[in-house]
């Protein structure tokens, strides 16, 4: 890594990289993530990005496109170039958990559908997946006001 990136930084994104992906991210994808977070320069091409974290074509465009996918990093382009420049969407946190607590919507949903096609032979089973997903309602109706207090604030 250089780019002019200061041995706290390269540590910083190392550190960071790695507990991302303790939170399901690919090792590319959190470095990149990181990077884009740590870096003083906000907008970095992909080149700049594969030369930093000396990544492969492969390896960066694939992570690029899963951080945009999660919606963890946009780009923009500038007139007259044909580049991209990614930054990260960290202003967009809030926007990032509602996502995420939404998505267990249609996992839960499944889950009460799987519990509605089971037979009652095993109702300890059947109390255990009608608890998970009596909690899972709760996470998302809980954690959706902890986000629109912490906005009042």
């Amino acid at each position: 890594m250089n780019n002019n990136l200061t041995e706290k930084q390269k540590e910083l994104i190392e550190s960071f990289g790695v507990a991302q992906e303790e939170l399901g991210l690919s090792p590319a994808s959190a470095r990149i993530n990181s990077l884009l977070i740590v870096s003083n320069k906000i907008e970095l091409t992909f080149d700049e990005i594969r030369e930093i974290l000396v990544l492969s074509k492969s390896a960066t465009s694939n992570a690029i496109n899963n951080l945009l996918m999660l919606k963890r990093i946009g780009y923009i382009t500038k007139p007259g170039e044909r580049k991209r420049y990614f930054f990260s969407k960290m202003g967009q946190w809030q926007d990032v958990f509602i996502d995420s607590i939404n998505s267990l919507t249609g996992y839960n949903h499944i889950l009460k559908n799987i519990l509605l096609a089971r037979s009652n032979e095993n109702e300890n089973f059947n109390d255990q997946l009608k608890e998970l997903t009596a909690f899972i309602d709760y996470y998302q109706e809980e954690n959706i006001k902890i986000i629109k207090n912490w906005k009042k604030q």
